[in-house]
């Protein structure tokens, strides 16, 4: 049995691997989206990452799908106390930013989505710089002491807001980040690492990386000149050019190849031994995509493998 980790300074304890919920109710349909999410709890997930803007960008849809889909399923299975659930504030086309107001009423909304009376894990999905962490803290503090949100995280923050928070936070000893959610993988390492990642460590924070894989790029499928059939495909294919890119899928191919298992399976354990990382994201479109996620759970790479991954991905 995978044991669970503690996020941050937190009471919740996840699953190494956080099921991202972006392609529920897109390029995954609700049945599917069911089977996901039922193979991953049986495999001892409990961890779920989705957003209220989930899926805006498509034709048609209007934001909220990836929630309505999971609050189906919460409510079909009847675990909502079993299922550590994270969505976002900020992107929703009806919901946009974070004033304090739109905070709280986007909240009641993704409530009223996902069929429940609490979110575990709030996060602030890209932050505004010209709202005061004052006004921003201050509206997650009430939802906190309202019982409709257990814990709060920022995804896309500076460290420069990162640090306002957390300093206003325990001053006026409101609810304070336990968690962040960067842009994070092996072949993009400065949009966390640095200034951020430092401050996390030092503050006892999570990291819960998205784009874990790179879009799909680190499953290893995606090479010079080949095509794939993605809606991500361009994306992943670009990496497939670049220099450091191939490095990786060199060192990908080679310790893949050493234990017998997915490309992807070895990219995410690599994420997952970084310093403050608790659990990467990735999500599954298909049942067959799911084993090479959960094996993060079993895969330990040795101090030579995640060096050489390391050293390929600089």
């Amino acid at each position: 049995m995978t044991s669970l980790r503690t996020l941050g300074s937190s009471d919740l304890e996840v699953f190494p691997l956080c099921l991202g919920g972006n392609v529920f109710g897109w390029t995954a349909d609700e049945q599917t989206s069911f089977a996901v999410l039922d193979a991953y709890t049986a495999a001892g997930g409990n961890f779920v990452d989705t957003a209220d803007s989930y899926s805006a960008w498509v034709e048609g849809h209007q934001g909220g799908e990836s929630e309505t889909v999971i609050g189906k399923w919460l409510k079909a299975r009847g675990n909502r106390s079993d299922i550590v659930i994270a969505t976002k504030v900020s992107q929703h086309p009806q919901y946009p930013g974070l004033s304090a107001a739109n905070i709280k009423a986007a909240a009641d909304a993704s409530l009223a989505r996902l069929g429940t009376d609490y979110i575990d894990l709030y996060y602030t999905h890209f932050d505004q710089p010209d709202v005061p962490v004052e006004e921003i803290i201050g509206a997650l503090d009430e939802l906190v002491k309202a019982g409709k949100v257990r814990q709060i995280a920022a995804s896309n923050i500076s460290a420069e807001r990162l640090r306002e928070s957390l300093d206003f936070s325990t001053r006026e000893g409101l609810a304070r980040y336990v968690a962040v959610q960067p842009h994070y993988n092996l072949v993009s390492r400065d949009t966390y690492e640095g200034p951020l990642r430092d401050l996390v460590a030092r503050e006892g924070l999570s990291c819960v990386p998205y784009f874990a894989l790179a879009s799909g790029f680190l499953t290893g499928k995606y090479r010079p000149g080949r095509k794939v059939d993605s809606a991500r495909a361009g994306r992943a294919a670009d990496y497939a050019e670049t220099e450091r890119g191939q490095k990786v899928l060199a060192a990908l191919d080679e310790i893949a190849a050493a234990h017998e298992a997915p490309h992807a399976t070895v990219a995410l354990a690599w994420l997952a031994a970084q310093p403050t990382v608790t659990a990467p994201i990735a999500s599954a479109r298909t049942l067959d995509q799911l084993p090479a996620l959960l094996g993060i759970g079993e895969l330990k790479l040795t101090d030579e493998e995640l060096n050489k991954l390391t050293d390929a991905s600089a």
